[in-house]
Parts: C-alpha cells; sequence; structure tokens
C-alpha cells in the first residue's frame, strides 16, 4: 500500500473539515413558507431579525424561476435599491448562497420595482460558527457501599460504654460441641458461651470430683 504525499493528506482534511463544517451548517428558507415573494406583504427584516447565522450556514432563496431573481449586492445599493453592479446574481428559483464570512450580507430582487416594494433582505453573521450539537456522556453509576453494622456495646465497670466485637463461632473436637470464641470485654477478658453436650460433660467431671 503506498503512502500518501503531503498534499494527500492535506486534500483529505480538508475534505473532512468541509464536511464538518456541512454537517453542522442550519439551511434557512428566506421567508419561510412565503419564500422569496413581493406576495403577502412578507416582511424580510422581520424574518431575518428572528433568525441566527453563523459563518457555514445556508441562506436559500425559493421563489419561481423568470418571475424573481436574488442580487446580492453592497450596503449603498441596498439602501438605494440599485441592481446595476451586484456582487452576485443568482436565477436558478432555488438559490441556496452559503455563508463564508462574517458580517452584513445584502440581497435584493433585481427586477424593477421588486426592491421598492419591500423584497429584500439584510443578514448580520456572526463571528462564530455554529456549535455542533453532542450527546453529553451520561454520568458514571455511584459505587453502592454498605455502612458498617455497629458492634454491640457492653456495659463497663466504670459506667460507662464499650463497643464488644462479634463472637465467632467454632466447631470443637469432641463430638461436635460447638463453642463461641471468647469477645473481649471492657477489661479484655473473654465471655465463653458452652454448648450443651460440652455443659453436660462438665457437670459429670464436677460430679466424680465430688464423689472421690
Amino acid at each position: 500500500m503506498q503512502r500518501m504525499g503531503g498534499s494527500a493528506v492535506i486534500a483529505v482534511v480538508l475534505a473532512l473539515a468541509g464536511m464538518a463544517a456541512t454537517s453542522s451548517a442550519a439551511v434557512y428558507k428566506v421567508g419561510g413558507a412565503s419564500g422569496w415573494t413581493i406576495l403577502g406583504n412578507v416582511n424580510y427584516t422581520d424574518w431575518a431579525g428572528k433568525n441566527t447565522f453563523h459563518v457555514g450556514d445556508i441562506i436559500e432563496f425559493k421563489y419561481p424561476q423568470g418571475i424573481h431573481n436574488v442580487l446580492e449586492v453592497k450596503k449603498a445599493d441596498y439602501n438605494s435599491c440599485t441592481n446595476s453592479t451586484p456582487i452576485a446574481t443568482h436565477t436558478s428559483g432555488d438559490d441556496k448562497v452559503t455563508i463564508k464570512s462574517p458580517g452584513h450580507r445584502f440581497f435584493i430582487c433585481g427586477v424593477p420595482g421588486h426592491c421598492a416594494a419591500g423584497q429584500k433582505l439584510n443578514v448580520r453573521v456572526l463571528k462564530t460558527q455554529r456549535p455542533r450539537s453532542s450527546v453529553a456522556p451520561s454520568p458514571a453509576p455511584a459505587a453502592s457501599a454498605s455502612a458498617p453494622v455497629p458492634a454491640a456495646a457492653s456495659p463497663r465497670a466504670d459506667g460507662q460504654t464499650a463497643s464488644t466485637p462479634p463472637a465467632s463461632s467454632a466447631t470443637t473436637s469432641d463430638g461436635g460441641a460447638t463453642t463461641s470464641a471468647p469477645a473481649p470485654n471492657a477489661n479484655g477478658a473473654g465471655i465463653v458461651s458452652v454448648g450443651y453436650p460440652a455443659f453436660v460433660a462438665l457437670a459429670v467431671a464436677v460430679s466424680m470430683t465430688m464423689l472421690q
């Protein structure tokens, strides 16, 4: 596979940039549903004031071909409705003008009498490009942790309370007798809980000692 030269890389970058700009552009149909016309008393100044135009946006002029046209003119010609020295002329009936620079853009209909009848447009373009919409990433779910269960408190000799850790159970080797491991009290001593079989064995041992 051949490596791309510097000019080819630049061309690809420019193409991608153009695609990004196009994807973020807005298309404005001049006059809304009325289009580019002298009928219906369309106020194009009011229409332009209700919209926000950015570099890269597209202004679309829709009109019956041959009945109207679109001339981009200078400010002085816009004010005086002069159609003799246009900057650009559009006559397709569906003219799309891409905004490439900030500032004011002035358009009139070049048919005699139409500009004077109000068929003229002054578009103010902001300096910044239109921000592309993006979905904010969903916040990561908060980790849930169980709160530690406080240990049971045992009374101390001085009237205060000290925490006593829970006792753990263990199985002895004397036939399955189960005892609880000593849990230290406030003085550090362990409290032993003896199972029933161990208690019986202890009672028998005490009895035999008393009989001797």
